[in-house]
């Protein structure tokens, strides 16, 4: 039994949770969060004997493992720790900020023989391989197109003054580490990295950026990744080829995915999944992860090269846009 320790009590840690309580071997041992009194009620909500409110006492605590899913700007330092201490790491996307920390992190966690992890829901949901065996059917690719636009539901509270994490920079806000990450790593793991990027992005006050383009040039093809945290799409992404094409109807779950022949027939290959499932498969990656390391090993390398190559396109794409995190 892996005991798990949650550094947040936002609603996507909530979600984890639920997705871990659908997988043996994974148990809920504590929460840390800044407040005594919302760190005990999360914590009897889902059944954590323990609450802290120091991560140095957490890391130090004998718990297995943590699932971090505090503000961005916060995960590379509290990875960090919690490696240094000798536990298991899965941090919710970004993984980092700056590229340089990635490596710094995958070092830490190789000289331990731990697991650190990216949660990036896409990596781990079987509509992944649904997908990559679907590109086949399709000839020779020459543009995808990857949209998550999200209308925040902090943004009528940033119009009226008030500016969430989600839109401070110094926070690690802002659209492209927020949603354009869900655009860029399916780009990764189905194409592999772009000879050329020309991106831009639109700000707030806040000087968080709303929303950006990001155009990936690969020799023969091109894949363009746009996101806004203030506008809501309804059209979702496609992939095409000479043969077929693609549509996908959520970027960041790959749900609703579509195959098309050339002459439009269609043949649906992977449906809804919901957020519960999508993070029950992140717990169970996890966990296998760090209790078969020799029969996962090739598959959580992936996991780390994939993780590695969106950090250093991330940092390409935001130079590129003027977007500044220091």
């Amino acid at each position: 039994m892996i005991d798990y320790a949650v550094v947040g009590t936002s609603p996507i840690t909530e979600e984890f949770i639920k997705g871990a309580n659908l997988v043996e071997g994974l148990r809920l041992a504590a929460v840390y969060s800044r407040s005594r009194d919302r760190g005990e009620a999360f914590a009897e909500r889902f059944g954590a004997k323990r609450v802290f409110t120091d991560l140095e006492e957490l890391a130090d605590s004998d718990i297995d493992a943590v699932y971090i899913a505090s503000p961005n700007s916060l995960h590379f330092e509290q990875s960090k720790l919690f490696l240094s201490k000798g536990k298991h790491v899965l941090c919710e996307k970004p993984a980092v900020l700056f590229p340089e920390q990635i490596d710094l992190l995958q070092s830490l966690a190789k000289e331990r023989n731990l697991i650190c992890l990216e949660a990036m829901m896409s990596m781990y949901t079987p509509a992944r391989k649904a997908l990559e065996n679907a590109l086949k059917k399709i000839g020779k690719i020459t543009a995808a197109r990857f949209d998550f636009s999200q209308l925040s539901s902090r943004y009528d509270l940033l119009k009226s003054g008030t500016i969430a994490n989600v839109f401070n920079p110094e926070m690690g806000g802002g659209a492209l580490m927020d949603l354009g990450c869900y655009c860029i790593c399916p780009a990764v793991f189905l194409f592999g990295l772009p000879e050329r990027v020309l991106a831009s992005a639109g700000f707030l006050f806040s000087g968080a950026d709303a929303y950006g383009t990001a155009v990936l040039d690969y020799d023969s093809m091109q894949v363009t990744c746009t996101y806004s945290k203030v506008a809501q799409d309804r059209l979702g992404s496609q992939i095409i080829g000479d043969e077929g094409g693609i549509t996908i109807g959520s970027i960041s779950k790959l749900n609703d995915i579509t195959l098309f022949n050339r002459a439009g027939e269609s043949n649906v290959i992977s449906g809804e999944e919901s957020k519960t499932e999508l993070m029950a498969n992140e717990a169970r990656t996890f966990l296998n992860y760090i209790m078969y390391p020799e029969n996962f090993k090739d598959e959580y390398g992936h996991a780390r090269n994939v993780s590695r190559d969106v950090a250093f396109l991330l940092d390409r794409i935001a130079k590129s846009s003027g977007i500044n995190f220091e």
